[in-house]
């Protein structure tokens, strides 16, 4: 066991990137609104996302190739096809996440401010971006690698302890996870915690992250290890987020549209510890979000353009920057660029679907994978994680729509 969680690295990559502001958000509302009830929507939620990224893990370490690569080799010779898909990628992944990039800034700058709401927002977002930007250029793959893993750690430890504290009902969360239930009123709720926790970024990110830190086929037990025990530390922080919420708002008046509001309304009946634990792990999933964005558009960029996929090259490291610093812009200045977040939105609802399905059938190729290309159980799974991702995809496009 000591030895497997050594191996521990891109799966708590993975988890850093999907455990966000919008994943902690969501979690909140889910428990303020609606209880202990959804708890189950996050365990399916967390086994899908498992199914999916041990897939895009698979396919970098056995294939050497990342998700970007994979595509350009499966439509070399259908230009029409390659350009859409390449066209897509771009849109979602650099200016969807140049665009979300300013909410994962200010979702880290709203927990430093909900410990002391004296403190300015724009040099806070500044300063987060300064710290983000600084491991990008500084560091090298294992470096960021370690700081992401420190954050995961601190996420799930704040969160842990703070749910302790507000002394949830056992009996009833063990009926949420146990007992779907799902009503009208919540189904937009469940399709949001789903959404935030299935990522298409995550999908480019772990495959390239797994594919820097294993040799070959004979690590798949430590990627599968990294995999399953990563994302499901990730699956129970977001649980634990929700039972905070649950404990403490559920039926009452108060109106929570953040955890940083959650935050500030625990230190009246849990004391400021309570208010301070939280509002730590709102920075850490802030602060995660705002490095592994960047991180996946480069490497993304890299396999798609050609350049070295090394967070030490210039061109790697530009193509990050640039997130960043629009991210930026966005999160000091304090400015919505609601066309761009809706162009965003629209381009990884279209992509949600496309890749999932394009990812499983790149495991199926056995010119990529030999013996380790999907078996017929495995299919079975991936093919309702498609639909799912199908429906969140139609979701994405319905609300864009809706918006104009």
């Amino acid at each position: 066991m000591r030895r497997r969680l050594r191996s521990i690295g891109p799966g708590a990559v993975a988890t850093a990137a999907f455990i966000g502001p919008g994943t902690v958000t969501t979690a909140t509302l889910a428990g303020a609104e609606f209880g202990y009830a959804l708890v189950w929507a996050l365990i399916f939620a967390t086994a899908a996302a498992v199914a999916l990224q041990e897939m895009a893990a698979r396919l970098g370490v056995v294939s050497r190739v990342g998700l970007g690569e994979a595509l350009l080799i499966s439509t070399a010779s259908r230009r029409a096809v390659r350009g859409a898909a390449i066209g897509l990628i771009v849109a979602a992944l650099f200016i969807g996440n140049a665009a979300y990039e300013g909410g994962n800034i200010a979702g880290a700058a709203l927990g430093i401010t909900a410990l002391n709401e004296a403190w300015p927002r724009g040099p806070v977002c500044a300063g987060i971006a300064c710290a983000a930007a600084a491991l990008l250029v500084l560091g090298g793959y294992r470096v960021i690698e370690r700081v992401l893993i420190a954050m995961v750690v601190v996420m799930a430890l704040a969160f842990l302890i703070t749910a302790i504290i507000v002394r949830p009902d056992i009996g009833e969360l063990v009926r949420g996870a146990a007992v779907p239930r799902l009503t009208l009123d919540a189904a937009p709720i469940v399709l949001g915690l789903v959404g935030t926790t299935i990522v298409p970024y995550n999908l480019f990110l772990h495959a390239a992250a797994a594919r820097t830190k294993w040799p070959g086929a004979e690590s798949l037990s430590d990627v599968r290890f990294d995999t399953c025990f990563s994302i499901g530390i990730g699956g129970i922080v977001s649980i634990l987020i929700l039972v905070t919420a649950a404990a403490t708002l559920f039926g009452s008046s108060f109106a929570i549209t953040s955890a940083a509001e959650m935050a500030r309304q625990l230190e009246p009946a849990f004391g400021a510890a309570a208010k301070g634990l939280l509002a730590v792990g709102l920075f850490a999933a802030g602060l995660s979000s705002a490095i592994t964005a960047p991180l996946a558009s480069a490497y993304a960029a890299a396999e798609l353009f050609g350049f070295r996929s090394d967070p030490k090259a210039t061109p790697f490291r530009v193509v990050a920057l640039v997130v960043l610093l629009v991210g930026a812009a966005a999160a000091v200045t304090g400015t919505q660029p609601v066309e761009l977040i809706l162009f965003a939105q629209f381009a990884n609802g279209l992509l949600l679907p496309i890749v999932a399905a394009f990812l499983v059938y790149a495991v199926n190729r056995r010119s990529l994978l030999g013996d380790y290309a999907n078996g017929l159980r495995t299919n079975v799974i991936a093919a309702a994680v498609i639909l799912v991702c199908a429906v969140l995809g139609a979701r994405a496009l319905i609300r864009v729509a809706a918006s104009l």
